[in-house]
């Protein structure tokens, strides 16, 4: 049991020994755990010293005896799952073989407190205790359950910060051109300074280009290579997004862009679609094919894929957001982007218009929430489902009524104006080839009436996209009045009717917006 005296006293804590190892007859078994997040030369000497400190430590004691020192080195401690050893140590857990388990810190131990509590929990249901040295924490004692929680805190509060501060690094590094690339791509080599030029790999790499340029496909590029056994950088086969991945990497002409991918609040990567700034520097080091060469090689692979109709950056190969595309700036017309904002300890979605995060002179426009988007369409929406007698119901028939008619009735009177036009042109010839109509007043009077026939034809085109646009609203307008009918009010937002029914959004400051509907309504919503 452990206990802290604090009260103007030095602070003293005293921790009994665990019931288990007083009673049990045989030695407990005691298996320690450390880690260092990077693999550098002074880490791994840290590490060294951890595994020879701990296999002391439980040497010295007549009643323990070792059942295993395990570390796990150059992995972030962020996440469990990517810890091998510590899940090793887990299975053999389950596995009875150990009684007890030490470790220096919680820090050590996991930066995330969910995690943290959960490899504790799961522990003290097999009947093991953790032992944090720099905390002085026994987990046998179940009431320093809610200081292990503060203090797991804290740690994952310490991991954010310094990636936070690793983040800020990497980022001036890549404004100002000095970030280095460590891990260049196939047929680059890293001479601890720069990446430069594999000659062995390069000639791989502008056969790539060639075929593709020829107008083989990435599939049988991929077979191709494979049937002449020639391995990729990690000794695996080539697949078709291998292939793929070379011939859209900007770096083999040279140039980069960096910050393609990031990391979220939850130390997951995502691919950088708008979400954080890119950095492109031309010139950074020796290209293996031209700027041609790419250029050309991505209208082939396009080509491809509209032959395959498929639609790059479309939803068949990745998730979008509801939101995207359809916010616009009030102010300046340009289109919002999306953001994580990151504020001491906590960070949310936010949606920022592209002028504003170019250059904040050119538009005063400042960010908003996404949860406050939400809130605005769904508080719109129950508008809509309490008063939908008085405002939907009136405007869908209206719609039904009214424009299509009127529309329908001008293509009438063109296509009439249309008849008349051909029949005067024939007309002019029969009189032409009977030679009452001299050459230069047929050509005249002919060009005349073309003139005017192109110009109904044009109209008509234009009434008819009315008609289509107002059978569409008239549906529209119909589905939401449906919706709005069953009077069930949102309590929260709901991302297929939002999709269905709002053609985009039209910020108007940071408290109102304006959604203009797949219906023709437009309502402004503040909040």
């Amino acid at each position: 049991m452990c206990y802290t005296l604090e009260f103007g006293f030095k602070k003293k804590t005293k921790i009994e020994e665990s019931k288990n190892v007083t009673d049990a007859k045989r030695k407990l078994r005691v298996a320690a755990y450390c880690r260092v997040s990077t693999d550098s030369d002074a880490q791994a000497e840290s590490l060294e010293a951890q595994v020879t400190h701990y296999e002391n430590y439980i040497a010295a004691r007549n009643d323990w005896k070792c059942a295993g020192v395990y570390y796990d080195e150059g992995i972030t401690g962020t996440k469990k799952e990517k810890r091998p050893e510590l899940n090793r140590m887990l299975a053999d857990c389950k596995a009875g073989k150990i009684d007890f388990i030490i470790s220096k810190s919680i820090s050590r131990f996991s930066r995330n407190t969910a995690d943290c509590l959960e490899l504790v929990r799961k522990l003290l249901n097999l009947n093991i205790p953790v032992y944090f040295e720099k905390e002085n924490i026994n987990t046998g004692s179940m009431e320093s359950e809610l200081f292990l929680s503060i203090l797991s805190s804290m740690a994952a509060d310490e991991s954010l910060s310094i990636s936070e501060n690793s983040k800020w690094s990497v980022q001036r590094r890549f404004e100002n051109a000095t970030f280095k690339i460590g891990c260049p791509p196939y047929g680059y080599d890293w001479n601890k300074q720069n990446i430069v030029v594999n000659p062995e790999q390069a000639a791989i790499v502008k056969r790539i280009f060639a075929s593709a340029l020829s107008g083989i496909g990435t599939a049988k590029i991929a077979n191709m290579l494979n049937e002449e056994k020639i391995p990729t950088r990690k000794g695996n086969h080539w697949s078709a997004s291998t292939v793929k991945g070379i011939l859209t990497n900007e770096k083999y002409t040279g140039d980069v862009l960096f910050q393609k991918t990031y990391t979220d609040a939850q130390f997951n990567r995502h691919h950088n679609r708008g979400e954080k700034n890119q950095y492109f520097v031309s010139d950074h080091h020796e290209a293996i094919i031209s700027h041609s060469e790419f250029e050309a090689a991505g209208k082939m692979l396009k080509q491809h894929a509209k032959e395959k109709n498929v639609i790059p950056d479309s939803e068949k190969y990745q998730k979008r957001y509801a939101f995207s595309g359809k916010i616009i700036c009030g102010k300046c017309g340009s289109t919002f982007k999306r953001r994580t904002h990151y504020t001491s300890g906590d960070s949310y979605i936010a949606w920022c218009c592209n002028t504003h995060l170019n250059d904040k002179n050119a538009c005063s426009m400042k960010s908003i929430k996404d949860d406050d988007l939400k809130l605005a369409f769904v508080t719109m929406m129950n508008k809509l489902v309490f008063a939908h007698r008085y405002v939907l119901k009136p405007y869908t028939e209206a719609l039904k009524t009214e424009s299509t008619d009127d529309f329908l009735r001008r293509i009438q009177e063109l296509t009439t104006e249309l008849a008349q036009n051909t029949e005067q042109r024939e007309r002019l010839q029969q009189l032409a080839a009977q030679g009452f109509l001299d050459k230069v007043l047929f050509t005249k009077e002919t060009n005349e009436l073309l003139t005017k026939a192109d110009h109904i034809r044009k109209e008509m085109d234009a009434q008819s996209n009315n008609v289509s646009s107002d059978v569409s609203k008239v549906n529209a307008a119909t589905a939401l009045l449906h919706f709005a009918e069953k009077e069930e009010m949102l309590e929260t937002f709901n991302e297929e009717l939002f999709e269905k029914h709002v053609n985009r959004i039209t910020v108007i400051s940071r408290t109102e917006y304006r959604f203009e509907l797949q219906c023709g309504l437009s309502l402004t919503e503040r909040i």
